[in-house]
């Protein structure tokens, strides 16, 4: 575990240790806890969706899709998605 300095003002630090003692815990677990749940307000709450690549029936790429073309790839996943919608 890594040791952090930081500098507080030292009545909210007494304060927040008599707090952290009333609540059964410690000022650390405290911190970490604060500190934890601050770099989770970034990751997605939602994992991200992997998008299906457009295969023929062979597993290989449908016909007319270029490899090298990001573009190709877009077109022939939204072809699918409007596939999708009309079923």
């Amino acid at each position: 575990m890594a040791n952090l300095t930081i500098s507080l003002d030292e009545n909210l630090v007494k304060l927040a240790r008599i707090k952290a003692i009333q609540e059964g815990t410690s000022l650390s677990a405290k911190v970490r806890e604060m500190l934890a749940a601050y770099v989770r307000q970034d990751l997605p709450s939602t994992p991200l969706a992997i998008p299906k690549l457009p295969t023929g029936g062979s597993g290989g790429l449908m016909p007319g899709i270029d490899p090298s073309s990001n573009r190709s790839f877009y077109e022939a996943m939204d072809a699918d998605m409007d596939i999708l919608k009309l079923r």
